[in-house]
């Protein structure tokens, strides 16, 4: 995403929260992939037709996202592109460095050791690789894939893009935070230390990172917690929805993990109305399962879906902080 889409991503999301702190429902009147100023030559007719989708709060889940029309089966809601998005440091040398697209045959721009698909990404990764190419991120990465964790490595991404001045430090402050107990947070302060640490030593002025305090980290990483999606590339060009979701259910393993604002806004249900998919790269896709009638909430499933009813309970409520109520828990609990 280029400094100039983050810094119209950061004016909607303050437009964002000054409009849910009036009401308790927020229409969309762009699509969430809108990341550059609108076209002065523009007409009414040419431009992309907003989501049928509002965000508003449920009877019991906090906020949801909810069909101002009727929606068919197999219709794309929405796309969104990702806020920050990292690949997993097993796929890093099979990825784009930056969208996350595989890398068959290298055929894009290489930098120090990470690749990138194509000179859009080479541009675009800039808002946090000219500061992340200024430390040594070793004993950062090995903290990571030594303690098996990934979500530290958004944190870091999130860092260096509000330290070049392309991010808003509250950028992600929206989303809900997941409970944190003591014990997670003593342990999250071995990669804070880590964090901070590189920073300091590749020289980067204290002004740039009084941001980065404990507090912070532990926070974002609060959010990202609940809020981050596993990238699993469907690849290739799929027709038929069932066949595309069964393609992405199939990947290989997940190239990365992302955080996104209109997405994180969908509850779950085990037995979804809507499916995101990732087909080439992190840009996601929400598809219509089945038909969702104008005012109906629509829900995506956080999880394997085919786990037993008392493995998807104990997943949810140790990784998500919630007991699920959906109607099939309700019917087989």
């Amino acid at each position: 995403m280029s400094p100039v889409g983050l810094s119209c991503y950061s004016r909607w999301l303050s437009r964002f929260k000054t409009i849910y702190s009036q009401s308790t429902v927020v229409s969309f009147s762009s699509t969430a992939t809108t990341t550059a100023p609108p076209n002065e030559n523009e007409t009414p007719l040419s431009r992309p037709a907003p989501p049928p989708i509002r965000v508003a709060l449920t009877e019991s889940a906090g906020r949801g996202v909810f069909a101002t029309r009727r929606i068919g089966a197999g219709d794309t809601i929405h796309s969104a592109k990702p806020l920050v998005s990292h690949p997993s440091l097993a796929a890093i040398n099979t990825v784009c460095y930056f969208c996350l697209k595989k890398i068959q045959t290298f055929s894009g721009s290489q930098r120090q050791g990470v690749s990138l698909c194509c000179e859009k990404c080479k541009e675009s990764s800039k808002v946090f690789y000219d500061v992340e190419k200024r430390a040594d991120w070793l004993d950062f990465d090995d903290y990571c894939r030594t303690e098996g964790m990934k979500y530290p490595l958004l944190v870091k991404r999130l860092a260096c893009m509000v330290i070049s001045g392309a991010a808003q430090a509250n950028i992600v402050d929206i989303l809900q935070p997941a409970s944190l107990t003591q014990e997670m947070i003593l342990k999250m302060e071995e990669g804070f230390c880590l964090l901070q640490c590189a920073f300091s030593k590749a020289n980067i002025r204290k002004e740039h990172t009084s941001f980065l305090t404990k507090q912070w980290y532990t926070a974002v990483l609060a959010r990202i917690r609940i809020n981050a999606f596993r990238i699993d590339l469907a690849g290739g060009v799929y027709e038929d929805l069932l066949s595309l979701a069964a393609a992405s259910v199939e990947a290989e393993s997940a190239v990365g993990n992302a955080i996104y604002m209109l997405p994180s806004f969908y509850n779950h249900d085990c037995d979804p109305n809507t499916h995101i998919i990732w087909i080439e790269n992190a840009d996601a896709k929400l598809k219509a399962l089945h038909d969702i009638e104008e005012g109906e909430e629509l829900r995506i499933c956080y999880i394997d879906a085919s786990l037993s009813c008392d493995a998807r309970q104990s997943i949810l409520s140790q990784g998500f902080g919630f007991k699920c109520n959906c109607l099939s828990c309700k019917r087989l609990g």
